[in-house]
This record gives C-alpha cells, structure tokens and sequence, in this order.
C-alpha cells in the first residue's frame, strides 16, 4: 500500500458508532440535510427505510429536513409506499422536464439536487434490507465536523444472498472482479476506498452540482473519480456503517454493469488526461446462454449517457424552488 493510502486510511476513515445523533445535531447549525432515495419498483424495501429516516432523524432528533424519494418509471407501488412513509415523492421525469429523457440510476440521482433544497445531500439505495438510521448519521459525520471533507463513501460487509443461504464476503463481486483493479491500476491514491461502487454516500451540494452524473450503473465510480479529480483525495472520507444486505443480480446482469463501469473509467481516463485514446471503445456486450438449440446470442448495448454538471443547467435555479410534493 502507498504511504499516501495508508495516511488517508488513518485520517479519513471512521465508524458510524463515532457519530452519535445528538453530537451532530449540534454540529448541524442550520446546515439543511436532504436524504435522496433513487427508487425503481422497490415497494419491498422503501417503506422501511424512508420510515426509520423520518422517526430516528425528523421526528425523534431534528436532523434531517427532508426525505425525498425520486421514482424511475416503476411499475409497482413504490410511489405509494414512500409516499405512506412520510417521503416526498417525485418522478423523475417531472423534475426538469426541459432537459429530456434519460434512464438510468444515475439519471435519478442528478435530477435529485434539482428536487432538494439541502446543503448536504445523502444518497441511499432503496433495496436495503436491515437498514438502520446510523447509515444517514455515519455519513453525515465528516461533513458536519469537518469542512474540509465533500465526499463520504460509506463502506461495509457485503454478504452473498443465495436464496435463504448466507455467503459471507460474497458480494461485491463487481466490485471485486473490476472496479477495485482498474481503480488500483489508474488512480493508486484512491485504492483504500473499499466501496467504490456502494450506493451509499453523501456529500456537499456545492462539490456535486460542479458534476457531471452518468446515467447509468458507472455513476458511483464517475462521482468518485471525479471528486478526486476537482477536490483533492483529502476532500473524501469513508465510514464503516457495518454490514449492507440487499438483493442480488444475475451474473448475466452484472456483466452488463461491468461494461458500464469499464466505459465510465475510460471515459475518466480520456478527461483527466491519463491517457490518449487511438479509437473509440464499442459500446456492444454480446452474451451468451446456452438453449435447446445450442447456445443463443444476446447482443446489448452497455454505453454510458451523461448529464452535465447541474450547475451549467439553465433552469437550476429555478428547479431549486420546485416542491416535491407535487411530483
């Protein structure tokens, strides 16, 4: 390990034990606090977690202002679900309706700092089983006491769900398999950040709308190398929040995420001057799945859209006045 990961290892990286409720309240001063739920047919999980965020950190202790959940064109009763919890719901395709149609997480996740007011924006995945409110508090911890940190990662244990079957250390496979080794390979500084890909984190709204946000599954990885690249490895933090179970997808699908996160990386690579591209990379993953007949050919297409970073959007400023009770 680098001297340098190393020293950030021990700086930056705490538990969410360190940040009690109570000593950030005090820490808050006035500071607002947006918690972002991306959300696509999740009416298993999101009533639960939406419900511990509003109880433990609205109602118990003042800390978090708003719970917005932005709905991606679900087809089940996630709206409602969150809605019922005590969330703000918002589609996704109402907020900003000027700028066109995008699909993706990550699509979500940027039309979210146009639906909040926060000066902090927490983001958490809605799939979450097991989720406690010391996910929002963990992550909040740097950015209250410190104003040097914009960007908290939060990291953890990510067992393998294999139907009621526990596989310890299990998950995280593109994390493991791609991610970590092209982040060790091309950003070295930022390999003691065990969470890359996590969907878990927070951050300053005025680092994020300097962003630009892929759409798609490269969006955590895009984030993190771009905070890097404008602010500094000092600028991001990491909390320990324990252990993150959810569901899980087929090798099939992770393979498609994987080609996602290899084009965000390359991209990075053309835009940070790390490297000089003699072509572009294609866009095409066929797969295979073996049938009656042999084997069949599915051919997609994994390229990575981009949304510019919110700032330079014309309508911002407006859209930070939008309710998202309305949407």
């Amino acid at each position: 390990m680098l001297p340098e990961v190393a020293s950030w290892l021990r700086r930056r990286t705490s538990t969410a034990e360190d940040w009690p409720a109570h000593v950030l309240l005090d820490a808050k001063d006035g500071t607002g606090i947006s918690v972002v739920l991306p959300a696509r047919d999740e009416e298993a999980t999101v009533g639960a977690i939406v419900a511990a965020v509003r109880t433990d950190l609205m109602e118990r202790v003042p800390l978090v202002d708003e719970i917005v959940v932005v709905d991606s064109r679900s087809t089940d009763r996630t709206a409602a679900v969150a809605a019922a919890a005590g969330a703000e719901v918002v589609a996704q395709d109402e907020v900003l309706p000027g700028e066109g149609r995008m699909s993706g997480k990550g699509e979500a996740l940027w039309k979210s700092l146009a639906a909040t007011t926060g000066d902090l924006i927490v983001f958490v995945d809605a799939d979450l089983r097991g989720f406690t409110s010391s996910y929002i508090t963990g992550l909040l911890g740097p950015l209250l006491t410190d104003p040097s940190v914009g960007y908290v990662k939060g990291c953890y244990d990510r067992p393998l769900m294999e139907g009621e079957r526990r596989v310890e250390g299990g998950g995280g496979r593109v994390t493991e398999l791609v991610a970590r080794p092209l982040i060790n390979m091309h950003w070295p500084l930022l390999a003691g950040v065990m969470q890359p890909l996590g969907g878990e984190y927070a951050g300053r709204r005025a680092l994020l709308e300097r962003l630009p946000f892929v759409t798609g599954y490269g969006v955590e990885l895009g984030l993190l190398l771009d905070v890097y690249q404008d602010a500094g490895l000092d600028a991001i933090a990491q909390v320990d929040l324990g252990r993150r179970v959810h569901a899980h997808q087929s090798t099939e699908a992770l393979g498609a995420m994987s080609g996602q996160i290899m084009l965000t990386a390359w991209s990075r690579l053309e835009r940070h001057g790390r490297m000089i591209p003699l072509g572009a990379p294609a866009t095409a993953l066929t797969q295979f799945r073996r049938s009656a007949a042999g084997h069949d050919a599915r051919t997609s297409d994994v390229a990575v859209g981009e949304r510019p970073p919110m700032i330079e959007v014309p309508g911002y400023a407006a859209a930070r006045s939008f309710s998202p009770g309305r949407g």
